[in-house]
C-alpha cells in the first residue's frame, strides 16, 4: 500500500477499518516517510486487544467496569458461576463488532463461553476472552480527534447496537445512530474530557507512545451520571460517523492536518445546529450469514433528487457493481447502506430518513424503524 501511496503521489492517507491498524499500516507508512493518519500498531492495541485496553485503563486510573480475563474455558466457567447474571462476554481480539454477548442469564453466559473457547467460532478473536461487569444506563459515544498531545472533540452520537427495534434481537455493528445527544450535558462533555480522553493521550505518552489519530470511545453514563468506558476503537464508529460527517460545516481535511502538525489546540470545528440520524438497511441474513448478491434498486432516483436537496446522503458499504451486464448495484455485505437525513430535532430527523430508506429496494432487506427512539421518548 505504501508503494502504490508514494507512485501515485497521495498527499495523505487516512486509515478507516481496524484490521490494516492492526496490521501495522501506519507504521510501514511511516517508515516510508508518507502522510497517514492514524495510531501505529502499539497505539491501536487499545482496540485490537480487549484485554490489553482493560489494563491499559486500569493502570492510568480510566473508570471502567470490573473484570477478567481467561482463556481456560473451566476457570471461565467458574467465574461466571461465582459473577451471575446478567454479565458480558468479550473476544479478546477484532470481531468485526460482533464478538460481544451481553448475558441476561446464566446459561447464555456459560453459552458464550463455551462458543468462543471451546468452539472456538470466534477464530483466534475469541482464544481470550474478556469477562466484565454489566453496566446499566445509557451508551453514548464520543469521537476525537488526537495529534499526540491535543484533542479534538467531534459532535456526540448514538448508536443502535440491536438487529431489532426496542434493542431487541442479537448484537451487530450497529444498526442506526443519531447526533447530537442531549443525554451528554456540557458537564458530562467536560468529564469525558478530563476523565476518560485526556488521561488516555498521557497515559500513551507515558508508555512511550504517541497517538495519533481518531479515538472512539464508546460510553455508559448511569443514571446518576457515572461514566465508565465500555471499548475504545482507534478509528471512526460506524455507524456513528455518517450523521456526524453529514453536520460537519468544516473541512475535515484541514483538522487531519492539524493532527499530523500536532496543531489540533489550535483548531475551530463548525457543526450545523440540526440533528442527523443515520438508519442501516442490513442484508437478510445479518449479523451471522448475511446473503449477498441482491440488486438494489432506487438509487439512481435519489441521486438525481440529491442534487437538489443537500440534506441527505446514503452511504454505501456492503456494496459492489454486478448484476446485469455488471452495472447493477448489488449488496456485498452485511450492512449495506447508512441512509442519513438532517432535521430540526430527533423526529424531524428520523421522518426525513425514513422517508428516505423507503424509497431504496432490496430482497428481504433488514431495517430498524425506531432509530432515535430513545431521544424521542425521553424529550419533554
Amino acid at each position: 500500500m505504501e508503494r502504490v501511496s508514494s507512485k501515485e503521489k497521495i498527499a495523505i492517507t487516512v486509515v478507516g477499518p481496524e484490521a490494516p491498524l492492526a496490521d501495522g499500516m501506519v507504521d510501514a507508512f511511516q517508515a516510508a516517510e508518507l502522510k497517514i493518519f492514524g495510531p501505529t500498531q502499539k497505539a491501536a492495541q487499545l482496540e485490537i486487544s480487549k484485554n490489553f485496553s482493560k489494563a491499559f485503563m486500569q493502570r492510568h486510573n480510566i473508570p471502567t467496569a470490573d473484570y477478567a480475563t481467561f482463556s481456560d474455558p473451566a476457570e471461565a466457567h467458574k467465574y461466571l458461576d461465582l459473577k451471575g447474571a446478567p454479565i458480558v462476554i468479550k473476544a479478546d481480539g477484532l470481531a468485526a463488532g460482533k464478538g460481544v454477548v451481553v448475558a441476561m442469564t446464566i446459561e447464555q453466559a456459560h453459552a458464550a463461553v463455551d462458543a468462543m473457547l471451546v468452539d472456538k467460532n470466534m477464530g483466534s478473536a475469541g482464544a481470550k476472552i474478556v469477562i466484565e461487569e454489566f453496566l446499566q444506563g445509557e451508551e453514548v459515544s464520543f469521537m476525537v480527534m488526537v495529534d499526540g498531545h491535543h484533542a479534538l472533540p467531534l459532535a456526540t452520537s448514538q448508536d443502535h447496537k440491536r438487529l431489532l427495534d426496542g434493542d431487541q434481537g442479537p448484537n451487530t455493528g450497529g444498526m442506526g445512530a443519531y447526533s447530537p445527544i442531549r443525554l451528554v450535558t456540557p458537564g458530562h462533555h467536560a468529564k469525558i474530557m478530563r476523565e476518560i480522553i485526556n488521561p488516555v493521550i498521557r497515559g500513551m505518552e507515558q508508555e512511550n507512545t504517541h497517538y495519533v489519530g481518531f479515538l472512539y470511545a464508546g460510553l455508559m453514563i448511569s443514571p446518576n451520571s457515572e461514566i465508565r468506558v465500555l471499548e475504545f476503537n482507534c478509528r471512526m464508529g460506524d455507524p456513528e460517523t455518517q450523521p456526524i460527517m453529514l453536520r460537519l460545516r468544516s473541512d475535515l481535511l484541514t483538522h487531519i492536518e492539524q493532527a499530523l502538525n500536532g496543531t489540533l489546540d489550535k483548531a475551530e470545528i463548525e457543526w450545523d445546529r440540526r440533528v442527523s440520524l443515520g438508519i442501516i438497511m442490513a442484508a437478510q441474513g445479518y449479523p451471522s450469514s448475511p446473503r449477498k448478491n441482491d440488486v438494489i434498486h432506487g438509487l439512481d432516483a435519489l441521486k438525481t433528487q440529491q442534487k437538489t436537496d443537500p440534506d441527505f446522503y446514503v452511504f454505501h458499504s456492503g456494496t459492489r457493481m454486478g448484476g446485469k451486464d455488471n452495472k447493477e448495484i448489488i449488496t456485498a455485505g452485511g450492512r449495506v447502506l447508512c441512509v442519513t437525513a438532517l432535521g430540526d430535532n430527533v423526529k424531524i430527523a428520523q421522518q426525513n430518513a425514513y422517508k428516505i430508506a423507503d424509497q431504496i429496494k432490496f430482497d428481504d432487506a433488514q431495517m430498524r424503524s425506531d432509530i432515535g427512539y430513545r431521544s424521542i421518548v425521553n424529550t419533554p
